[in-house]
């Protein structure tokens, strides 16, 4: 698929609506993906209205995108049962459902930004998108026509992710080896000056995606997930 090659994350987008014709096509494209048993363990909500990508926006920590981009869907784990191997089955099916849906927008030459944010603040897509019991957000992606073209962000090589036979823990060496390349980029040199940091992992761990904070998310999640009845005290 060579437009996965050239697989950018759009964050603006032009003034064009993406009509319903072509976003229901690709939404029933997509469930053509595998899924866990055939039971389709996922659902979409799709939000078009300003009000609500309004309402949306502040469980994104108000990216830009979220109320800019035409629309913005909301994927979601729908899971058969009130346990939480049933929610990670779920979770699975939806992830494996945006992956696709992804691919199919790539091919039609659309732009979309996958947001993390939503494993964040669940709580609040849930209250704003009226989710019920049993059901939780598990994936964003803002859609619409691109109204940038950005570099590519880079990527390890392929032999920093693969383990022959059994796994291969990582130590110093191999982990300096791997992320030298990303490390001699200009950009990232710029990145981690501007953050007066010595390593990209240093900005990572100290700045942007801290212990702490991962902790607190952590825990929101949990409370999240039992609110909607997946984890049983």
């Amino acid at each position: 698929m060579e437009s996965l090659n050239k697989r950018r994350s759009i964050r603006k987008y032009a003034g064009r609506d993406v009509s319903e014709e072509l976003l229901t096509r690709l939404l029933r494209e997509a469930e053509r993906t595998q899924t866990m048993g055939n039971l389709q363990l996922y659902s979409v909500v799709v939000t078009r209205s300003d009000e609500k990508k309004r309402q949306l926006a502040p469980a994104h920590f108000n990216q830009p995108m979220v109320t800019e981009a035409p629309v913005v869907l909301t994927i979601c784990a729908l899971p058969g049962y009130d346990n939480f191997l049933s929610f990670i089955n779920a979770a699975s099916d939806a992830l494996l459902y945006a992956q696709t849906f992804c691919n199919l927008a790539d091919e039609e030459g659309l732009g979309y930004c996958y947001l993390g944010t939503t494993v964040y603040m669940p709580q609040q897509i849930i209250e704003v998108l009226r989710l019920p019991r049993l059901v939780m957000p598990v994936a964003t992606l803002t859609l619409g026509w691109p109204g940038e073209n950005p570099p590519q962000t880079d990527r390890l090589p392929v032999e920093a992710i693969l383990h022959g036979e059994t796994y291969r823990d990582y130590d110093a060496a191999l982990i300096d080896r791997f992320y030298s390349a990303k490390e001699a980029l200009p950009e990232n040199k710029e990145f981690v000056r501007v953050n007066d940091k010595e390593t990209l992992a240093q900005v990572f761990t100290d700045i942007r995606y801290t212990r702490r904070d991962n902790e607190a998310m952590s825990r929101t999640f949990l409370d999240a997930l039992r609110q909607q009845g997946f984890m049983q005290d």
